[in-house]
């Protein structure tokens, strides 16, 4: 499992998706002139909300499996990737800097508190990951991943780990290599989901 606080943007759309809707919803008028944002209003209104509302059209179109087509997921992806960099701006260089944007605020955008101040190494885990594969319906695979240890009752997470990196390809055999394992994603709550096309078959 990664332990880094940089990696706060959900990898899976749905997750992304709640978490994106949360902060926008948060982003009112009133909001925004309280936490002393007023002069970001038209970078807010414009390029955030904007790539927010393409992203989250293309997420709404494609999130029912029955009508899911391999255009809808291309057109969800290309959003998603315009979308997360401005995402990750409004968090990293506007809200996070400015000492009006409380804590609280962030908790109730769905984002990630700051710190004290100072950089701490996070402590290595000594348990492992262990994941388990599920196939809900046609196209989906689930992977639930927690940690390992036989203490963790809760599931909970290791002291300093933020979540797990999952990667995959699709084969014709089975991957030697982790060289192999084309496509990554960085999820913080299990389980990841995973979507293909009917003819995506292999392993």
């Amino acid at each position: 499992m990664a332990n880094t606080r940089q990696d706060w943007l959900p990898g899976n759309h749905e997750a992304l998706y709640d978490q994106a809707t949360q902060t926008n919803a948060y982003l009112t008028s009133q909001n925004i002139s309280r936490m002393g944002l007023a002069g970001f209003q038209t970078w807010i209104s414009g390029t955030f909300q904007t790539a927010y509302t393409t992203f989250k059209t293309a997420f709404e179109s494609w999130k029912n499996p029955a009508e899911r087509t391999s255009l809808k997921t291309a057109t969800l992806q290309d959003a998603e990737k315009t979308f997360k960099p401005i995402y990750r701006h409004l968090y990293v260089g506007i809200l996070k800097e400015n000492p009006l944007v409380t804590n609280a605020d962030l908790l109730a955008m769905g984002l990630p508190e700051r710190g004290d101040g100072e950089r701490h190494p996070a402590t290595v885990p000594k348990t492992t990951p262990a994941a388990t594969v599920k196939t809900p319906e046609p196209g989906i695979v689930e992977i639930h991943f927690r940690d390992d240890s036989v203490d963790n009752a809760s599931r909970a997470k290791p002291s300093g780990v933020h979540g797990a990196e999952i990667c995959w390809s699709v084969l014709d055999e089975p991957p030697v290599n982790w060289a192999q394992l084309l496509h990554s994603s960085f999820d913080t709550a299990s389980p990841f989901r995973l979507s293909f096309e009917g003819d995506q078959r292999g392993h």
